[in-house]
């Protein structure tokens, strides 16, 4: 099995590389999406930031790559999606204000009808 698919350089075999991550935190994330909506997907290079300095900067962040080619245009939906969360700022009945893309208050636990 060829490593490089010369129609997609970042394609083994049906898996294709969906995003490079800044981090394992971000890389999580971005696997757990497509995955509540049943896509499975996976992370790659999870533990290569060690390597760092003795492997180019860029070879060594986390991917998530894809187990199914046919679901790469609905998980970069998905991406896209969570990538322009609406930003919103609400006053819990606790009267914790909470901001940014939340839906549940940190303090007590309430989730927002918004």
């Amino acid at each position: 099995m060829s490593m490089r698919n010369s129609m997609r350089p970042y394609t083994i075999s049906n898996m294709p590389r969906l995003v490079q991550a800044p981090d394992l935190v971000m890389a999580t994330l971005r696997v757990d999406w497509p995955g509540a909506e049943g896509i499975g997907a996976t992370v790659q290079r999870e533990f290569f930031r060690s390597a760092s300095g003795e492997l180019p900067p860029d070879q060594c962040l986390p991917e998530v790559w894809i187990d199914d080619g046919n679901c790469e245009a609905q998980a970069l939906e998905l991406l896209r999606i969570l990538r322009h969360a609406p930003q919103r700022r609400w006053v819990c009945s606790c009267g914790e204000l909470v901001e940014g893309g939340f839906q549940q208050c940190w303090n007590c636990g309430t989730i927002t009808s918004l």
